[in-house]
C-alpha cells in the first residue's frame, strides 16, 4: 500500500512539474529571422531584437514609451562635448561564467569599426579614444560631437573580449556569449531559435524560462502554425488576414501604431524633373494616402506628414499633409514646364514592409492620373538594399525607424548631402542635397542646450517637410501581434517592434 501511494505521489509531482514547465515556456513565430548571432554583424531590426535577449548593451530601452533605462551601466554622464563618462554595473557575468568589467567595454566599441564583423563601422570610426579608469569606470571620447550618442547604446551588444577572442570566428558568428536575460541553446538557420532562461540575470531571471523562435517569412503559413497550436503567439498579422484573426476566438489581438514610417525617397538632382519643388509637390499631391490606408492597408496604418514619430526630439506635433489634390498637381506640373508629364521608375522591397509591392503599384497609378509615366521596379530586400545603399535609386519606398528617438540622426543619415568621410547621408540613397539643410543638421551636431536643440531640429524638420519636400510621407504601420488565449502570455508591444522576452509574463 506505502510503495502504491509513493508511486501515485511520484506520478503526481511528475504531471505538476510537467504542467509548470509548459506555462513557463512559449514558442513563438515571428515574421523575419536572424542572419547571424554576431551581436555587431547585423544593424537591421530583424538581427537586434534578437541579439537584445542573450546581450545587454550599456542602457536599454523598456517598456511601451522605450524609456532609456540603465543596463551594463548604472550612471552616466556627459563630461563636456565629446565625452561620457560611465559607472558600469558590478557582479554581472557573461553566460560562460566571465566577470563583465570595463575591458570588455573597450573591446566592444574597438570592434565596431572592424568592416569584416561590423555593420556599425561609422559608429566605431566616429570614436576617439576609450579609457579605462578603473574595471568598472570607462569614458568614451568621439571625435566630434554626438548629441544622440547615449540614445543609441541600447543596441550596442556588449561582448566578452576573453571569450571573443579565444574562439574560432566562425563560431562566435553562430553562437552567441553575452551577459543577456537569455542564454543561448541552438540555431537551426531558417527553423528556429531556441535559448533558455539566465536565473542568474542582474536584473532577476525572466518569468518565461524556455522561448523558441521560428521564423516563418510566409503570412498564412504563420497564421496557420498560431490556429493549429503549434505556436502560442504571432508576430506581424498580416493585414490581409486581421478579420479572420480578430474573429477568431481562441486569439487575442495585440496591435499598436507603429513608429515606423514609410515614405517615399525622392532626388534633387539639377537637370531633372525632380530637382524643381513645384514637380516634388505634385508627386505628393496625387497620391490620395486615405485610399491607400483604406484599400492596401485595410485601415491597419495612420497618414504621416513627417518622418519619425513622436516622441521623437524634433517631432513637429501640428505639421499637416499636403492634401490630396490632383488638379492641383497637374497645375503644378503645367508651371514646371512638364504639362504633358515625364517618364520615371518607382523602386521598392517586396518581402519588406507591410503590402510594400502593393503600395507601390497604387503610388504609380495615382501618377499616371496626372501624366506622369511610371515604370515600377518591385524586388526582393537583399537586391534593394544594396542599391539604395550605392546610390543607384533616384525615386524609390523605403520604410524609417529612428532607435535614438532623435531627428538629428534621421536628418544627418537620410537626407544630408553624402559625405562619407564625415559620415554623412550614409542612408541618403536618392542622393538629396541642399546646402542650407545641411547647414542647418550641422549645427544641432555641437548644441548642449537641450531646448534649444530641439526647437532647431523643429526648425529643420518644417524646413524639409514644406519647403524643400525632402521626402514624401505615406503612413506609419500598425504593429499587429496574435496571442492564444490558452497560452496564458502578458505581452504589451514595445515601440521598436523587437520582441524581448524578458518583458513577457504568465497571466
Amino acid at each position: 500500500m506505502k510503495k502504491t501511494l509513493s508511486i501515485l505521489l511520484a506520478m503526481a509531482v511528475l504531471l505538476f512539474a510537467g504542467q509548470a514547465w509548459a506555462q513557463s515556456s512559449i514558442v513563438v513565430a515571428q515574421d523575419d529571422s536572424p542572419r547571424m548571432m554576431n551581436p555587431h554583424g547585423d544593424d537591421s531590426d530583424a538581427g537586434l531584437q534578437y541579439f537584445a535577449n542573450f546581450f545587454d548593451g550599456l542602457l536599454q530601452r523598456k517598456g511601451a514609451e522605450g524609456t532609456l533605462a540603465p543596463a551594463l551601466a548604472v550612471k552616466w554622464e556627459r563630461v563636456d562635448p565629446l565625452s561620457w563618462k560611465f559607472w558600469l554595473r558590478q557582479g554581472v557575468t557573461f553566460h560562460n561564467g566571465n566577470p563583465f568589467t570595463a575591458e570588455d567595454v573597450q573591446f566592444t566599441f574597438e570592434r565596431l569599426s572592424n568592416p569584416e564583423v561590423s555593420e556599425f563601422v561609422n559608429a566605431g570610426k566616429s570614436i576617439d579614444s576609450i579609457t579605462i579608469h578603473d574595471d568598472y569606470t570607462v569614458t568614451i571620447k568621439t571625435k566630434e560631437p554626438i548629441p544622440w550618442f547615449i540614445n543609441n547604446l541600447h543596441q550596442t551588444f556588449i561582448m566578452d573580449k576573453e571569450d571573443t577572442t579565444t574562439r574560432d570566428p566562425g563560431d562566435v558568428m553562430v553562437r552567441p556569449m553575452g551577459t543577456g536575460a537569455y542564454k543561448f541553446v541552438e540555431w537551426v538557420k531558417g527553423s528556429y531559435v531556441k535559448m533558455e532562461a539566465n536565473e542568474n540575470y542582474w536584473e532577476g531571471a525572466p518569468p518565461i524560462k524556455k522561448v523558441e523562435i521560428r521564423p516563418i517569412t510566409e503570412s498564412s503559413t504563420r497564421f496557420a502554425a498560431l490556429v493549429s497550436g503549434q505556436v502560442g503567439m504571432l508576430t506581424g498579422v498580416p493585414v490581409e488576414l486581421y478579420d479572420q484573426v480578430k474573429k477568431n476566438n481562441q486569439l487575442e489581438v495585440v496591435s499598436k501604431p507603429a513608429r515606423r514610417s514609410i515614405f517615399l525617397a525622392l532626388a534633387n538632382t539639377p537637370g531633372t524633373p525632380m530637382a524643381d519643388i513645384r514637380v516634388r509637390q505634385a508627386i505628393y499631391m496625387a497620391i490620395d494616402e486615405d485610399e491607400i490606408i483604406e484599400k492596401v492597408m485595410r485601415g491597419q496604418a495612420a497618414p504621416a506628414a513627417q518622418i519619425p514619430d513622436q516622441p521623437t526630439i524634433g517631432y513637429v506635433a501640428d505639421l499637416k499633409r499636403l492634401p490630396h489634390d490632383p488638379e492641383k498637381a497637374m497645375q503644378l506640373l503645367k508651371e514646371a514646364g512638364y504639362e504633358k508629364g515625364f517618364a520615371i521608375t518607382l523602386s521598392g522591397p517586396n518581402d519588406r514592409y507591410i503590402q510594400d509591392a502593393k503600395i507601390i503599384e497604387a503610388v504609380a497609378k495615382y501618377l499616371a492620373k496626372v501624366g506622369i509615366t511610371v515604370t515600377l521596379d518591385a524586388k526582393p530586400k537583399s537586391i534593394f538594399f544594396p542599391e539604395v545603399n550605392q546610390g543607384k535609386l533616384a525615386f524609390y519606398l523605403i520604410g524609417w525607424f529612428d532607435g535614438t528617438f532623435d531627428m538629428g540622426r534621421t536628418y544627418a543619415k537620410l537626407a544630408h548631402t553624402r559625405d562619407k568621410e564625415r559620415g554623412f547621408g550614409e542612408l541618403n540613397g536618392a542622393g538629396f542635397s541642399d546646402p542650407e539643410m545641411d547647414a542647418l543638421i550641422e549645427s544641432t551636431m555641437g548644441m548642449l542646450d537641450a531646448k534649444a536643440r530641439e526647437k532647431a531640429l523643429q526648425d529643420l524638420n518644417k524646413m524639409a517637410m514644406v519647403d524643400k519636400i525632402t521626402w514624401i510621407p505615406l503612413h506609419y504601420q500598425m504593429d499587429i501581434y496574435a496571442v492564444r488565449k490558452d497560452s496564458n502570455i502578458a505581452f504589451q508591444p514595445r515601440p521598436d517592434r523587437w520582441m524581448i522576452y524578458k518583458e513577457l509574463s504568465l497571466k
